[in-house]
């Protein structure tokens, strides 16, 4: 990583710790890629690397705030991470499964999820974002 960019990091870790100390909480860093990490977590045996849970769902997250879930992607499979469900290990209907009901981990906190997704809706950002092998 260039100088520039750890400085980049640094600030954004730095910025994220200050912003849960002000919150009491880890809400302002904790959305509906969390949740979705969580979800996955109690569905499987063990637990999987909760930064890669979360960096493949933060790609499906976007795609559902219409943000630029291209260039999130584009950065994890630069970086080495996985973008493709089966790259952590788990299959379609176990990932389906984690995004339809991640809204019941922390049923309290406001994301995208609203009050849960439909398996279609999951399914067709899935498909969209290429999560599941083409």
């Amino acid at each position: 990583m260039q100088p520039e960019g750890v400085k980049v990091l640094m600030e954004a870790i730095i910025l994220s710790g200050t912003s849960m100390a002000v919150a009491g909480s880890s809400r302002p860093a904790s959305g509906a890629e969390h949740l979705i990490s969580h979800s996955l977590d109690s569905l499987r045996p063990s637990p999987g690397l909760h930064g890669e849970q979360c960096g493949l769902s933060s790609i499906l997250t976007a795609y559902l705030q219409g943000a630029d879930w291209r260039g999130i992607r584009d950065f994890l499979e630069h970086i080495g991470a996985p973008v493709k469900a089966v790259e952590l290990g788990v299959d379609e209907e176990l990932f389906l499964k984690a995004v339809t009901e991640a809204h019941r981990i922390r049923p309290e906190r406001y994301t995208i999820l609203g009050d849960g997704i439909t398996l279609k809706a999951a399914r067709r950002a899935a498909r969209a974002t290429r999560i599941f092998q083409a």
